[in-house]
C-alpha cells in the first residue's frame, strides 16, 4: 500500500509557490482568450521547477501550452484553467465591494485556484518521482477560455490528449466531492442576417429588415423548446439589431447556445437551428450566415477513479476552518439571504448516475482519455459559483487552504496512478465501458477557434508577459 506522507510533504513544501500563483492570477483576473499574464506566470513556474514547455499556441490559442517532465509510461495529465468572469471583481471582504485594483473582472468561479492547485500537484509529484526513481511522464496543459466553453475542445481536436493514460483536474465549489457527473454537450452558434437599409418612414418597402429575420429565428427557436428532451437547454443573446429606430436595419446578429445530452443530440439540433436561420432569411428576403464557435462533448464519469479520489479527499478534509473564516463565510451567506451554515466540512459520498445541466470543455478530454476531478469547497455553502462572494473567498485564506488541499489530493492520486498498474487498468476499463464503442469526433467546424487571436501582435504581447513573469519569479527567489 502506498505511503502518501512523503508526497504530502512535497505539496506542503510548495504552499507559498501555489499561493503566489493563485493570488497573482486572482489579481490579474483576465477574461477568456486574454489570460496572457496568468498563462505566462503559470507556465514560467513550471519551467522554473524542471518542466519543459513543449508547445505553445495549441490550436491557435495563444495562451495555451503543454508542459512535460519525465519519460515513459504511465503518462499522466493535469489540467490548468485561468480565465475570470466580467463584472465579478470584488475585494476580499464579506460584502459586495470593488476590488482595490479597480479590475471589474473577478474569479467568481475560482479559476485562479485551479491552475495553482494542478501545477502544485504536478511539481510535487515530479519531485517525489525524481527522489524515488519512479518512471513515468507528467504533462500539464494550460487551457484557455473555459468560461467561453471553447478551449480544451480545440486542443482535443488536435490529438494532444490522446497520448495520456489518464487525466486529472480540479474545480472550486461550495462542497467537497469527486466530479463524477455526466454533464451536457453544447454548441455556440453566431447567426447573422444581412438585409438592405431604407428610411423606415418614407420608403420602408425599399429595405429588407435583418432584425425581423432575427425575430423570426428566435420565435422559431423558442417554439423548438416544446420538442426538447428534459436535458435540453437553449440560451441566446441578441448582439446587434440596428443603430437607429428610423432606419430599416440591414444587419442583425445573435449568439445562440444549445445544450443536449450527447454530441449526437447537439449535432441534430445544430442542423435544426441552421434550418431556422435559413427559413428566417427566406421569409424576410435577407441573407444569413451561421458560424460555429465550437462545440463540446458531455463529460463522461469514471466510477473507479471517483471512488479513489473520494478516498484521498477523506484524508485531507475537512479543512480546519478558523472561527474568523467561518464568520467570513456566514457574513456572505447573510448578505445573500442564504442559510448561515458557513463552509462545508464534510466530503460527499461518490455520486453515480448524476445528470447536470451545465457543460464543461473537460468533456472533450473525457472522451479521449479517462478523466476525473476533485471539487473542493472554496466558498460558502448555498452560494453557487459566478457570484461576488466566491470572488472574495478565492482571494483570501479560505481560497488558499482549499487550493492547497486540492493539490494534496491531485498529487496523491497522481502518485497512485503512477505506481499501481492494476488501478490504472480498472480506470481504463471503466472508461471503455462508459464510451460503449462510440468514437470521439470533434463538434467544431474549423481547426482554430474563431474567437481566438494568434496574430503576431498577440504573440508578441504574450512574450512580454512571459518576460515579466520570469522577472517576478526571480524577485521571489531573491
Amino acid at each position: 500500500m502506498t505511503d502518501f506522507n512523503a508526497i504530502d510533504q512535497e505539496v506542503n513544501a510548495l504552499s507559498d509557490v501555489i499561493w503566489d500563483m493563485a493570488s497573482n492570477v486572482w489579481d490579474f483576473a483576465e477574461l477568456s482568450y486574454d489570460e496572457f499574464k496568468s498563462s505566462a506566470l503559470e507556465s514560467a513556474v513550471l519551467e522554473q521547477h524542471g518542466f519543459t514547455i513543449e508547445q505553445r499556441d495549441v490550436a491557435g490559442l495563444p495562451t495555451s501550452w503543454i508542459a512535460t517532465w519525465g519519460s515513459g509510461a504511465p503518462v499522466l495529465g493535469y489540467l490548468v484553467e485561468f480565465d475570470a468572469l466580467p463584472d465579478l471583481g470584488n475585494d476580499t471582504v464579506p460584502h459586495k465591494q470593488p476590488a482595490k485594483n479597480g479590475n471589474p473582472n473577478g474569479h467568481g468561479c475560482g479559476h485562479n485556484l485551479i491552475g495553482s492547485s494542478s501545477i502544485g500537484a504536478a511539481i510535487a509529484l515530479k519531485n517525489h518521482m525524481e527522489k524515488n526513481g519512479i518512471p513515468g511522464t507528467i504533462k500539464v496543459f494550460g487551457c484557455p477560455a473555459e468560461e467561453a466553453l471553447n478551449g480544451k475542445n480545440y486542443m482535443a481536436a488536435t490529438g494532444v490528449f490522446e497520448q495520456l493514460d489518464v487525466c486529472l483536474h480540479n474545480h472550486p465549489a461550495m462542497v467537497n466531492s469527486a466530479i463524477n457527473f455526466h454533464s451536457t454537450a453544447s454548441i455556440d452558434l453566431i447567426v447573422e442576417w444581412h438585409g438592405v437599409t431604407a428610411h423606415a418612414g418614407t420608403a420602408p418597402w425599399d429595405g429588407r429588415n435583418a432584425l425581423h429575420a432575427a425575430e423570426i429565428f428566435l420565435v422559431s427557436a423558442n417554439m423548438m423548446r416544446e420538442q426538447l428532451e428534459p436535458t435540453g437547454r437553449l440560451h441566446y443573446q441578441i448582439l446587434e439589431g440596428g443603430a437607429a429606430v428610423n432606419v430599416v436595419p440591414d444587419y442583425a446578429k445573435v449568439l445562440v447556445r444549445y445544450r443536449g445530452k450527447s454530441a449526437d443530440n447537439v449535432r441534430e439540433h445544430k442542423a435544426w437551428l441552421e434550418d431556422m436561420a435559413q427559413g428566417a432569411a427566406l421569409s424576410t428576403q435577407t441573407r444569413t450566415e451561421v458560424t460555429n464557435l465550437g462545440g463540446i462533448y458531455d463529460c463522461l464519469p469514471n466510477d473507479v477513479l471517483a471512488a479513489r479520489i473520494t478516498d484521498h479527499m477523506q484524508r485531507y478534509f475537512p479543512i480546519d476552518w478558523t472561527e474568523e473564516e467561518q464568520a467570513f463565510a456566514k457574513s456572505i451567506q447573510r448578505e445573500m439571504g442564504k442559510p448561515e451554515s458557513g463552509m462545508a466540512t464534510s466530503v460527499m459520498p461518490v455520486s453515480t448516475g448524476i445528470e447536470v445541466g451545465g457543460s464543461t470543455d473537460v468533456g472533450d478530454i473525457s472522451w479521449n482519455v479517462p478523466t476525473m476531478g476533485v471539487m473542493f469547497a472554496a466558498w460558502p455553502q448555498h452560494i453557487p459559483p459566478h457570484q461576488w462572494g466566491c470572488t472574495a473567498c478565492n482571494g483570501m485564506s479560505i481560497g488558499r487552504k482549499a487550493g492547497l488541499r486540492a493539490a494534496n489530493v491531485l498529487a496523491a492520486q497522481g502518485l497512485e496512478l503512477m505506481t499501481d498498474p492494476a488501478l490504472l487498468a480498472e480506470v481504463k476499463a471503466d472508461f471503455e465501458q462508459k464510451k460503449g464503442g462510440r468514437e470521439y469526433v470533434s463538434l467544431n467546424d474549423s481547426a482554430t477557434n474563431p474567437r481566438a487571436d494568434d496574430s503576431d501582435a498577440q504573440l508578441a504581447h504574450y512574450e512580454c508577459c512571459l518576460h515579466s513573469a520570469l522577472e517576478h519569479l526571480d524577485g521571489c527567489n531573491h
